[in-house]
């Protein structure tokens, strides 16, 4: 059975909003002694539940938090009440948890109570919904996690929402989509973005403790940033690819678009970089460790004279058989923009056979370019994600080719599976990884309101029909954690 770590927070007994009724006067503020249970402070506890709040969460003065620590099993039954404008939750102890907005409720609940579940989705429908023949619930209990992004599709004179799993739910009246999320033993709730201060072009990897990211980094002293985490949620910085003083000599700046791979037995950052001859350049470093200290091989990986070289990737096949996927820059100076694929060294660090064109910008929603690229393979084929138009706008959109063969031929989806929405401008440059469950998840970035930087955001990627797709994304409400 699953324990919580030890909480330092601030311990709320009754933690609810001006507007609940039927709560106790009890509402403790002291801070709990490092090895005391969670609870009522100091009390001697058998078991706790974590209750996390969704975005609409109506927050009570001075609780800072996002979620609650409830002494024993706490419970909810999925019913969300409308009161006015808002919503409230009546849970097993009696808090009244009330949102912002009709039918708001979203809350997730951890225990480590006798009778903790599996990762499960209770979805509890307005009374607009229309029930399907011989089904006389109000809910849908699911295994896993379902999510919407509470947009509602008119259709004749009723509506419709799509969940993340395919569902479907039919609701009397237009504009009349209405539901409630209870997530049972799925960790909590986060919300994007998860790292919010610029991090373009997250190369993302797991190295069989923690993941760890390394974004672009343009012309700052120390080039690349790392971060690392537990959950793809909670990011900290743990140094940088190359501090300044040990930067590759052949380099001059624009250091962009790393990423961090395992091969054989060490690791190798591949990355963009501008040779001093003026051309865009892919680099390799190698480490013991994928926090590095990193050394340059002292010369770039990929160099063409008459055409700039970005956006390397790396992946192997079925078969063990490494390869290198990169992007030529033909956008920089009207020309289309070819993403090339071929075989590498066992270590990593020499091209061998010959490049193969894999894809080249030819669908109209590409624009001028295709870069990016991430290759996954799953199912027995091999998925190509990939980015395309114009990276500082809104036609950034994230595509995916297939192919049962490492270097194609390659077949497009056609239309993105990412793109603009939910407040995000442009996503794109993605990373995809296996989550802390086993769920697959792409990181990626997407600019910010104010458009000042491209922030670091995560999304869950479901496989309906034998192809990626990303629900109800890019996400700005409360999903459940990866």
């Amino acid at each position: 059975m699953r324990k919580f770590p030890r909480i330092l927070a601030l311990t709320v007994v009754c933690a609810v909003s001006a507007f609940a009724s039927g709560c106790g006067d009890e509402h403790i503020d002291t801070p709990l002694a490092e090895d005391a249970p969670v609870g009522t402070a100091g009390a001697s506890l058998a078991c706790s539940t974590r209750i996390t709040y969704g975005e609409r969460w109506i927050r009570p003065s001075g609780h800072t938090a996002q979620y609650d620590i409830a002494s024993g099993l706490v419970t909810w039954d999925g019913t969300c009440i409308n009161e006015g404008s808002n919503s409230y939750a009546v849970l097993s102890n009696g808090w009244r948890p009330y949102f912002t907005g009709s039918n708001a409720c979203v809350m997730a609940l951890d225990t480590d109570c006798a009778g903790a579940t599996a990762c499960s989705t209770r979805v509890t429908y307005a009374a607009s919904w229309l029930h399907p023949s011989g089904h006389p619930a109000q809910y849908d209990d699911v295994s896993g996690r379902v999510f919407w992004d509470r947009a509602c599709t008119n259709e004749g004179s009723n509506s419709y929402a799509l969940l993340s799993n395919g569902w479907r739910p039919y609701f009397s009246g237009t504009g009349a989509c209405g539901m409630s999320f209870r997530y049972t033993g799925c960790g909590g709730l986060y919300r994007n973005p998860v790292v919010p201060v610029d991090c373009a072009d997250p190369g993302v990897i797991h190295d069989g403790t923690r993941y760890v990211a390394a974004c672009t980094s343009g012309g700052a002293a120390n080039a690349f940033p790392l971060r690392t985490s537990k959950d793809l949620v909670t990011w900290t910085s743990a140094g940088s690819i190359f501090p300044s003083a040990s930067k590759p000599t052949w380099a001059t700046g624009d250091f962009w678009a790393p990423e961090i791979h395992k091969v054989g037995t060490r690791y190798v950052a591949y990355f963009t970089a501008r040779h001093s001859n003026g051309k865009l350049s892919i680099g390799a470093a190698t480490s013991a460790s994928a926090l590095g200290p990193f050394t340059d091989i002292g010369r770039p990986l990929v160099h063409d004279t008459a055409m700039g070289m970005i956006d390397a990737t790396f992946f192997t096949s079925t078969t063990g058989a490494p390869y290198l996927v990169w992007k030529a820059d033909g956008n920089a100076v009207g020309r289309p923009t070819p993403i090339y694929g071929q075989a590498l060294s066992a270590d990593g660090l020499s091209l061998v056979g010959s490049r193969q064109t894999l894809i080249s910008n030819n669908l109209s929603w590409e624009g001028g370019v295709v870069e990016a690229p991430w290759v996954v393979a799953r199912g027995g084929y091999y998925y190509l994600f990939y980015s395309g138009n114009a990276y500082y706008n809104s036609t950034y959109a994230v595509g995916v080719a297939r192919a049962t063969s490492p270097l194609g031929p390659y077949t497009k989806l056609g239309s993105p599976i990412l793109k603009t929405g939910g407040g995000w401008v442009g996503p794109g440059h993605n990373s995809v990884v296996t989550g802390p469950r086993g769920d697959m998840y792409m990181v990626y970035h997407a600019w910010n309101s104010a458009h000042t930087a491209r922030v670091m955001l995560v999304d869950a990627i479901t496989w309906p029909n034998g192809w990626p797709a990303v629900p109800s994304a890019p996400s700005a409400s409360s999903r459940p954690m990866p």
